[in-house]
């Protein structure tokens, strides 16, 4: 027996995953998973970005003095480069974050400072963090 699409009742074959008439789905709509736990909480994620917004100043600074010194070779202008850069590198050492593969589905994921379980973006199984490792909830 072949369905029948939910919203105008076109017949579908079994195959089918949308209607050829309408483009509705041929599931029904599954009421959402109830939720008992956070996503990755953001809970300080941005304290490497305020270090790296605090370093820039200090770096570009100290780096054009160093230029007006003549060591501006040597010293200098590695500094000021690391003054630009500092913002973008700050929130990769301040984080804390703990990035991996999913254990459940194997894709890419990271977790955010202060977080012990949160849910992989792409499966939506819950994920711990034990030991800086990445493993299953139970």
């Amino acid at each position: 027996m072949s369905p029948s699409c939910l919203k105008c009742g076109t017949h579908l074959e079994a195959e089918w995953s949308f209607c050829p008439h309408c483009g509705a789905g041929n599931q029904p709509p599954s009421p959402p998973a109830p939720r008992d736990h956070e996503n990755a909480p953001v809970t300080g994620a941005f304290s490497g970005l305020l270090l790296g917004v605090i370093a820039a100043p200090v770096l570009i600074i100290a780096g054009a003095l160093l230029c007006l010194t003549g060591l501006g070779a040597f010293a200098g202008v590695p500094m000021i480069i690391a003054g630009f850069f500092a913002p973008l590198a700050g929130p990769f050492f301040g984080s804390g974050s703990v990035s991996g593969k999913c254990p459940w589905c194997g894709a890419h994921i990271s977790s955010l400072k202060h977080s012990k379980e949160f849910v992989c973006h792409a499966c939506s199984q819950h994920v711990v963090v034990r030991n800086r490792e990445l493993v299953k909830a139970a």
